[in-house]
C-alpha cells in the first residue's frame, strides 16, 4: 500500500484520518491492551462519513433526529472514542483517551452506551451491533410515519467486520432488514480478510456481497481507503430504496508492520514499530498530541450539525402541543397518565368476574387495554403470534407499505428479534416487546443479557413456561430458564399467578426506564386467585401474603405462576387437618429482594416450615427464600423439577413429576415431623 500516494492525493483528509490512527496507537500502547487494527483500517471510511454525511451535533449528542452511528465491531472501540474526542464530545476528553481501558474510565474496552454520550449501543459481542441497527432503522420508520418527515428523518450507519457477519444473528438481522426495505440503514463492511486465528478463509468462504444481495440489499464495492469512492458510495446508498451494504476493501493495521496479518487485529504496542508507523503516516507528533489545525478541523465537523439541530427544533415546535408532549414523554420512557387508571379498572373487573385463563391469554387482554393508550409500544412474535398472544386488536402490521404498523412478524429469529428490540429501545421513543416460547430464551439470551447491561426496558414475553406446555415434550419445556433469567443482573422476571398479577407485571414492565423484563406465562388455564380487588400493585412488592393461616401459623407455602393454585389447594387441605398455613405469591423475586428487610421478614417470618412450589429447578434463586436470608431461619422443602420434562398432557406431567397438592401436603407434614 503506497501511503505516500494516499497522503499526497488527499492531504486534508489524510491528516484527519491519521489523527484517528495515531490516537488509537497511543491509547492502546499506554493501556498495553486493546485492538488496534480495525480503527487503523477503517479510519478513512469513518472520516468521510463524519465529515460529509453524518448528521450530528457534538454539543447535543442525544438530539432525537441525529443520524445514528453504530460500531458493531466493538473491539475497535478506539475508533469511536477517537471520533467523539476529535469532534468535541464533552464526555470523551483527552484524559479519557489516555485512560483507555482503565478503571473508572468512560473509554471502556468495548463501547458502553451508559458510560458516555455519543455511544448509541453497547457492542463487543459480535453481531449484536448490526442486529441492534435493524431495530434503530425500524424505529425511525415507525416514528417518521407517526410524526412526519419534518420531525423524524435520519439514517443509521454501521461499521461491521468479518466477525460480525460470521455470527449467526447477523443473518437474522440482514434478512429482516431486506424484507422490510429499511432504506435508511447503511452498513460498511470492513473487508480486511483477517480474524484472530488468521485469514478469513481458514474458517469461511461466504461471498458476503452475494449474501446481502440475496437478502434484498443494495450492495456497493469500493476501495475503503479512497475518500472519493467512499463519499460516492454513501451518496449512492442514501438514494437507494433498499438497505445498503458498502463492501470496503481495507488493510487492517494500515501502515504498521503488522498490516494484513492476524497480529494486526490486536494490541500493537511495540514502541519501535509504533514510531515507524507514525513516520510512514508523516505524523511527527508526540503521544496523544493532535496539532491544533487538525483538532480544529475535526471540531468544525462536530459543530456542523448545530444548524440542522436548530432547524429541527423550529420544525418540532410546529407540532401540536399534544404531539410534542407525546414525543417527549415517549423519549423519556414515561408512561401516559391514563395507564395507571386503566390497569386499576382492568384489575377490578378481573377480580369481580374471576376468569380462568392461561396467563398468555391474560397478557393479550392486558395489551388490548394498554396498547391503544400507550401508542409507542411496538409488539411482535418470533412466528408464534397465535401462541404468544402478543398482538392487540388496534395494531396494524409493520410492513414497507404500512410504516404505521406497530406489530412485527419477526419470523423464526429469536436472537435477531431480541437484538432488534434492544435497538428500538435504544433509538428512543419506542417501547418494544416481543414473544416466543420460554424455552427459546436460550436463543435470545445474548441480547437479553445486553438489555440488562445497557439498562434498557425491553420486554421479553415468554409463554409456554413450564411442563404445563404438555405434549410438545422436553425439548420445549423450560425447567432451567427461570433460573438463568433470574441469575442475570438488572432483570425483572415475572411469573404471574393469574390475570390480575399479569396486569400488574405489565404495568411495571412498561413504567420502568432502565430494567428489562421477562414475562413467564402459561399455556394452561389458571383460576383467578386475586379475588379481592386491591388498588395497590402488589406485584411491585415482589411477593406478598395471598392467603393467611386461619389458625396458628405452622407452614408457609411460597409459589409462583401456575403453582400458586396448587399452594392454595394445599393450604385448604392442611388447614382441614389443623395445620395453619400461609400462602405467599412470589411473582418477582428481584423486586422482593429490593424491599426493605422489615417487609421481607413480615412476609417470611422465622419459625414456620417453608415449602417452595414451582415447575422448574430449585436453583432458580429459591434457597434464599426457603432457608432464610441467613440460611437458618426455617426448615424447608421444594416441590418442583430436578430433570427434564416429558411428552404428555399437562395434568399427567404434574402427577408424574410430583408437583401436586398431595406432594405439597406430604412435604409440609414431613418437615413438621
Amino acid at each position: 500500500m503506497d501511503l505516500n500516494a494516499l497522503r499526497t492525493a488527499n492531504p486534508d483528509h489524510w491528516s484527519k484520518a491519521t489523527a484517528i490512527r495515531a490516537l488509537t496507537l497511543d491509547a492502546i500502547a499506554a493501556a498495553n491492551s486493546g485492538h488496534s487494527g480495525m480503527p487503523m483500517g477503517m479510519a478513512d471510511v469513518a472520516t468521510v462519513l463524519f465529515e460529509k454525511h453524518l448528521k450530528f451535533d457534538a454539543s447535543a449528542p442525544s438530539w432525537p433526529d441525529r443520524d445514528r452511528f453504530i460500531l458493531s465491531a466493538g473491539h475497535g472501540s478506539m475508533l469511536i472514542y477517537s471520533l467523539l474526542h476529535l469532534t468535541g464530545n464533552a464526555d470523551i476528553t483527552l484524559e479519557e483517551i489516555k485512560n483507555f481501558r482503565q478503571s473508572g474510565a468512560k473509554t471502556a474496552g468495548h463501547p458502553e452506551n451508559f458510560l458516555a454520550s455519543g455511544i448509541e449501543t453497547t457492542t463487543g459481542p459480535l453481531g449484536q451491533g448490526i442486529s441492534n441497527a435493524v431495530g434503530f432503522a425500524m424505529a425511525e420508520e415507525i416514528q417518521r410515519a407517526h410524526y412526519g418527515k419534518r420531525v423524524v428523518d435520519h439514517y443509521t450507519y454501521v461499521i461491521a467486520g468479518d466477525g460480525c457477519l460470521m455470527e449467526g444473528v447477523s443473518q437474522e438481522a440482514i434478512g429482516l432488514a431486506g424484507r422490510h426495505e429499511l432504506s435508511k440503514l447503511i452498513v460498511f463492511w470492513d473487508n480486511n480478510n483477517i480474524t484472530i486465528d488468521g485469514t478469513v478463509d481458514i474458517a469461511d468462504r461466504t461471498d458476503q456481497v452475494r449474501r446481502f444481495a440475496a437478502s434484498g440489499w443494495n450492495v456497493i464495492e469500493i476501495d475503503g481507503h479512497d475518500p472519493k469512492a467512499i463519499d460516492s458510495a454513501i451518496t449512492q446508498a442514501k438514494s437507494s430504496n433498499k438497505p445498503s451494504m458498502i463492501a470496503c476493501k481495507t488493510h487492517i493495521a494500515l501502515g504498521h508492520a503488522a498490516q494484513d496479518t492476524s497480529k494486526g487485529h490486536g494490541a500493537l504496542t511495540n514502541p519501535e514499530q509504533l514510531l515507524a508507523a507514525k513516520e510512514a503516516y508523516g505524523w511527527n507528533h508526540g503521544p496523544f498530541e493532535i496539532p491544533a489545525d487538525v483538532k480544529s478541523a475535526w471540531e468544525t465537523i462536530g459543530s456542523r450539525g448545530a444548524e440542522d439541530h436548530a432547524a429541527w427544533k423550529e420544525r418540532f415546535a410546529q407540532l401540536s402541543e399534544r404531539k410534542q408532549g407525546e414525543f417527549n414523554r415517549a423519549y423519556a420512557f414515561e408512561a401516559p397518565k391514563k395507564l395507571a387508571s386503566a390497569i386499576r379498572a382492568f384489575k377490578k373487573d378481573t377480580s369481580e368476574t374471576q376468569p380462568k385463563l392461561a396467563t398468555r391469554a391474560s397478557s393479550e387482554k392486558v395489551l388490548n387495554v394498554v396498547n391503544p393508550i400507550m401508542t409507542e409500544t411496538v409488539g411482535g412474535s418470533a412466528d408464534l403470534t397465535g401462541s404468544n398472544n402478543t398482538k392487540s386488536a388496534d395494531m396494524g402490521v409493520f410492513l414497507p407499505e404500512n410504516r404505521k404498523g406497530r406489530y412485527v412478524h419477526w419470523g423464526i429469529r429469536e436472537h435477531g428479534m431480541a437484538a432488534a428490540m434492544n435497538g428500538m429501545a435504544l433509538h428512543g421513543g419506542i417501547r418494544p416487546y416481543g414473544g416466543t416460547f420460554m424455552c427459546f430464551t436460550d436463543y435470545a439470551r445474548p441480547a437479553m443479557r445486553l438489555a440488562a447491561l445497557m439498562k434498557i426496558p425491553t420486554v421479553f414475553v415468554m409463554t409456554h413456561d413450564s411442563i404445563g406446555l404438555g405434549e410438545d415434550g422436553p425439548t420445549h419445556q423450560p425447567v432451567e430458564h427461570l433460573a438463568i433469567s433470574r441469575a442475570t443482573p438488572n432483570t425483572w422476571v415475572f411469573r404471574p399467578a393469574d390475570t390480575v398479577e399479569t396486569a400488574e407485571a405489565w404495568e411495571l414492565a412498561l413504567t420502568t426506564s432502565e430494567t428489562p423484563s421477562v414475562l413467564s406465562l402459561t399455556r394452561q388455564g389458571l383460576p383467578t386467585v386475586r379475588t379481592e380487588h386491591k388498588t395497590k400493585n402488589l406485584t411491585a412488592q415482589g411477593a406478598y401474603v395471598l392467603a393467611e393461616a386461619t389458625g396458628k401459623r405452622q407452614a408457609i407455602l411460597i409459589a409462583t405462576g401456575s403453582e400458586v393454585e396448587i399452594a392454595m389447594q394445599a393450604k385448604e387441605a392442611l388447614e382441614a387437618e389443623g395445620i395453619g398455613t400461609r400462602v405467599v405469591s412470589m411473582p418477582c423475586m428481584e423486586l422482593f429482594a429490593a424491599q426493605d428487610e422489615s417487609y421481607r421478614k413480615r412476609v417470611l417470618p422465622a419459625g414456620p416450615v417453608r415449602v417452595g412450589i414451582e415447575a422448574a429447578v430449585r436453583e432458580g434463586g429459591w434457597d434464599r427464600w426457603l432457608l432464610g436470608e441467613r440460611g437458618r431461619e426455617a426448615k424447608a422443602g421444594f416441590i418442583g423439577m430436578n430433570s427434564f420434562g416429558a411428552s404428555a398432557p399437562a395434568n399427567e406431567l404434574y402427577e408424574k413429576f410430583g408437583i401436586t397438592v398431595e406432594a405439597t401436603v406430604a412435604k409440609v407434614k414431613d418437615l413438621l415431623g
